[in-house]
C-alpha cells in the first residue's frame, strides 16, 4: 500500500523567524528580539558568520559544562525578560504567548506547532457538535489550549509543572480567552481516573517528552509508556465525532512508529496525516522539529 509521510511548516507566521540554523544552534527572531540558543539537530554549518550571528543576538544561551540540559542567557543588546508575541492563523483566530527566557533554553513556544493550531481550529469550526470537550496532556505552556478555546472548546489543560500551568493561564488572558480547565498532575494517572469515571473526550492533544517527572516524581519514559497511554486515549475519544493528535520530538523516533502506535490502539482512525513538523530558515535550510500523527472524524 502506498503511504504518503508529509512534511509540515507554519505558513502565518509574522512575529517569529528562524533566520539562520548550523553549528548545533539556531538564530531566531521572536517579535523584535532576536535569540541564539542551542540545537542538536543543526549538524550541519551554518549560512552566515558567526559574527554575524553575534551581532545580531539580543540574547545568546550558553550552556553549563556539566549539565547540557541548563544553561544562562547572555545579553548582547536591551531585552526584557518577558515580552509577547502574537499568532493569526488563516481563520484569523488571534493568539497572544507570554515569552520568557528560562534556564533550560526554553521561551515558552515551539513554533512549529502553529501547523497544529491551524488544525485544530479548523478541524473545530467543521465540527457537527457545540462546545465539544478537549483535553490537552503534557500540555507546556498551553498554545494549543487556547487555539482550542478560541474556536469554542470546552478545554481541560493538563501539565506536571505548576510554574508553566500558571504561564498558561496568562497566555489565555493575553489571548481574551476564559474558562480552561487547568490541572496540575501526573498525565497517566490523570487519564486513569477518567477512564474510571467513564468521562469522554471529542479531542485529545498529547506533546510527551522522550522522559519527565510527575509532580510527585512519577517517573515517564515515552517508549516504555507511550503505548499504554494511547490504549487508555482510545477509551476516553468519543466514538461518533473527534480528533487526536500525538506530537513526539525523540530524535530516534519516526513518524512511522507514531502511525503504528495509534493504528494499533484505535479501533477507528479517519482522516490520518503522519510526518515531521519543520521550519526553513532564511538559506532555505530546513530544520526538522518532531514527528506528527493526527486524525479526525467530525461528519
Amino acid at each position: 500500500m502506498k503511504e504518503t509521510i508529509l512534511s509540515l511548516t507554519p505558513q502565518y507566521w509574522e512575529d517569529y523567524e528562524l533566520i539562520d540554523t548550523g553549528g548545533f544552534e539556531k538564530l531566531e527572531r521572536f517579535g523584535p528580539y532576536i535569540l541564539s540558543r542551542p540545537e542538536p539537530q543543526a549538524i550541519w554549518d551554518k549560512s552566515m558568520s558567526s559574527e554575524e550571528w553575534k551581532n545580531m543576538s539580543h540574547a545568546i544561551f550558553a550552556k553549563e559544562k556539566n549539565n547540557p540540559e541548563k544553561g544562562q542567557w547572555i545579553e548582547q543588546k536591551k531585552i526584557p525578560h518577558n515580552w509577547q508575541i502574537k499568532y493569526n492563523n488563516q481563520d484569523q483566530v488571534k493568539l497572544t504567548f507570554n515569552l520568557a527566557m528560562t534556564s533550560f533554553k526554553h521561551i515558552g513556544l515551539f513554533p512549529e506547532q502553529a501547523v497544529n493550531w491551524d488544525y485544530i481550529s479548523d478541524t473545530l469550526k467543521k465540527f457537527p457538535i457545540k462546545n465539544p470537550k478537549i483535553l490537552n496532556l503534557f500540555a507546556y505552556t498551553g498554545a494549543a489550549s487556547i487555539a482550542a478555546r478560541a474556536a469554542g472548546a470546552e478545554v481541560t489543560h493538563l501539565d506536571s509543572v505548576k510554574q508553566v500551568v500558571t504561564w498558561s493561564k496568562h497566555n489565555m488572558e493575553s489571548s481574551n480567552l476564559n474558562d480552561i480547565r487547568w490541572i496540575v498532575d501526573d498525565a497517566m494517572k490523570f487519564i486513569k481516573r477518567e477512564v474510571r469515571r467513564g468521562n469522554k473526550y471529542h479531542g485529545i492533544i498529547l506533546d510527551p517528552p522522550a522522559y519527565g517527572r510527575g509532580p510527585d516524581g512519577e517517573k515517564w519514559i515515552l517508549e516504555e509508556q507511550i503505548n499504554e497511554m494511547l490504549k487508555l486515549c482510545a477509551e476516553l475519544l468519543e466514538p461518533e465525532h473527534n480528533f487526536l493528535i500525538l506530537n513526539m520530538y525523540s530524535l530516534s523516533f519516526s513518524s512511522i512508529i507514531a502511525a503504528n502506535l495509534v493504528n494499533s490502539n484505535f479501533k477507528e482512525v479517519n482522516n490520518a496525516e503522519h510526518g515531521e513538523l519543520y521550519l526553513v530558515d532564511r538559506f532555505e535550510k530546513k530544520l526538522p522539529l518532531g514527528i506528527f500523527f493526527r486524525f479526525r472524524k467530525i461528519k
